[in-house]
């Protein structure tokens, strides 16, 4: 039986989602967040050495990030569901999205959350400030109109479209799930109607929302 470890308000929840869509039986292992630091306690590294999240553990297999995850488990228990055919221009597609998903994407998102972070960290009054203005600079200057010109880019590519490759759901839309999710949270979707509709697709689909039952909301939230 797999076994996924899934960290509190991260990423994992792709995995469960598409654990729930291919049926492989599965449990669950969560660990909660440092209440402080909000990093992931120790014993995650018992797991794995980074102590990072998801990991799975299949009878003995262990492997860590989610691309490489959401990988593995379609090609091993898919049966030729959720990934187009090897080799074909759309298996290259469906390969683009799993790895811009954490490789662009998420990176941008991941710079935003540690400037809100400093923002809100404890510091001498005279020293705020400062630090606000340093990350307002950055997040005004660089975040947000990278933000923006990646948003474009997917809202474009959703265009007459359901989901992202050959229009039929697939361990690429799965990927793309969080890091929209956390654009929306972040910045909204008022200017990317396709986007919106499509996380839309996302939440409504049975599967996902099983996984949201097990695992909880994704979304780790400094400033709300």
């Amino acid at each position: 039986m797999i076994t996924l470890h899934v960290l509190a308000q991260s990423r994992a929840l792709r995995i469960v989602w598409l654990l729930e869509l291919i049926g492989a039986p599965y449990q669950i292992k969560t660990y909660a967040r440092h209440p402080e630091t909000l990093l992931a306690p120790d014993e995650l590294k018992a797991v794995h050495p980074l102590g990072k999240s998801p990991v799975i553990d299949d009878d003995g297999f262990v492997l860590n990030e989610s691309g490489a995850i959401t990988d593995y488990l379609i090609q091993t228990y898919g049966g030729g569901r959720f990934m187009p055919e090897r080799g074909s221009q759309d298996y290259w597609h469906y390969q683009r999205w799993l790895h811009y998903a954490e490789g662009s994407l998420m990176p941008l998102l991941l710079l935003g959350l540690v400037f809100r972070k400093i923002e809100n960290a404890p510091m001498p009054f005279f020293i705020k400030p400062v630090a606000r203005k340093i990350s307002g600079n950055v997040k005004n200057g660089f975040i947000e109109p990278q933000a923006a010109l990646h948003l474009a880019y997917v809202e474009n590519e959703l265009n007459g479209k359901d989901w992202l490759v050959n229009n039929r759901l697939s361990g690429a839309d799965i990927m793309m799930s969080y890091p929209l999710q956390a654009a929306a949270d972040r910045f909204g979707l008022a200017d990317y109607p396709n986007i919106r509709a499509y996380l839309q697709r996302i939440e409504k689909d049975p599967a996902y929302q099983t996984a949201v039952q097990k695992a909880g909301d994704p979304l780790l939230r400094l400033d709300k």
